[in-house]
Formats: structure tokens, C-alpha cells, sequence
């Protein structure tokens, strides 16, 4: 039998991954870049941060070995050869980017001492976090991130709306 949608587990995953990241993106970029790093409510902020950034590198993790060892669904198709690889290449990229900002983040809180103060109250939040190279790979990939993610809603809305294949169907629950 072909299947029309995705798994339950699956989607769950997808959907508790993607509001994570929205929330880590968004207060990343609004809110923890904005809090001096000598100001006392950054050590709760940060806190949340990696706790939340960890979590979603094991459910990264999580998803992609479900996927592997799942069926799926066939991709869908446009009509448009490049813009359903376009599509593939996307899912890939979502995952790969979503693991190396969790890595950079872990590095960039190893290089500076992070985990001690926030986690064990010992020492001081460095000055500035651009003094490690790890900062710079996490701001930048977060970016691409952002990007990816804006395609990806196009993609499906494309789906949705232009070509009318019931895309949001097959990630969302209940029957197919």
C-alpha cells in the first residue's frame, strides 16, 4: 500500500522541532542578543537557551533516525524537476543546519567557559562572544536558518495553494 502521509510519531517530531526552533530563532535573535552580557538576567536566559537548543539536537537526532527506519511517503512533486530537488535538498539542509547550530552553540559555550557559569554559578559571562569563532558559525547559520525556513513555509503554501496536492495532509494528524 502507498502511503499518503506520514506517521504519527513523525509528525509529532516535526511539529514539536519546528515550534522549538521558531521560539530558540526568535528570542535568539530579539531577545538574548539584546541583553547585556553583564547583566544578571542573561545567565537565565542563556539557561533556557541551551537547555531548549539540546533539546532540539535530540529531537533532530530523533527524527532523522525515525525517518530512516520508517516508511515514508513518496516526495511530492511540482512538475518542476529542479524545484522538487530543491525540495529534497531542503529537508536535508533543515536537519544538517539544525545540527551544526547545536554544535556551534555547544562549542561556543566550551570555548567560553558557559556551561560553568550557567549551569555551576562559577565565573563571569565573557564580554563579548564574537571573541570565539564558534559565535560566528552559530550567528550565520541561524541566518541561513531563518532563510531555509521562510523557503520551506513558501514551499508548502506553493503546495497548498498553487498546485493543490493537500501538502499539509500528509504533516499534520489524524487519517490521510
Amino acid at each position: 500500500m502507498k502511503l499518503t502521509k506520514y506517521n504519527t510519531p513523525q509528525i509529532a517530531l516535526h511539529w514539536l522541532t519546528a515550534t522549538v526552533i521558531m521560539f530558540l530563532l526568535v528570542t535568539g535573535s530579539l531577545v538574548l542578543a539584546n541583553i547585556e552580557n553583564s547583566e544578571p538576567s542573561k545567565v537565565d536566559n542563556l539557561r533556557i537557551h541551551m537547555l531548549l537548543g539540546s533539546f532540539v539536537f535530540m529531537l533532530t537526532l530523533t527524527r532523522i533516525f525515525w525517518r530512516k527506519k520508517s516508511p515514508q511517503p513518496d516526495h511530492l512533486t511540482t512538475g518542476k524537476p529542479t524545484l522538487d530537488k530543491m525540495g529534497v535538498a531542503a529537508h536535508y539542509a533543515l536537519n544538517l543546519l539544525t545540527l551544526l547550530i547545536a554544535v556551534s552553540g555547544v562549542s561556543l559555550a566550551l570555548f567560553s567557559g558557559l556551561f560553568e557559569v550557567v549551569f555551576l554559578g562559577q565565573g563571569t559571562i565573557p564580554e563579548d562572544f564574537f571573541a570565539f569563532v564558534p559565535r560566528y558559525v552559530h550567528g550565520i547559520s541561524t541566518k541561513i536558518m531563518m532563510a531555509l525556513i521562510a523557503l520551506h513555509v513558501i514551499g508548502g503554501l506553493y503546495h497548498a495553494f498553487i498546485i493543490k496536492d493537500s501538502i499539509f495532509k500528509r504533516m499534520w494528524f489524524g487519517k490521510a
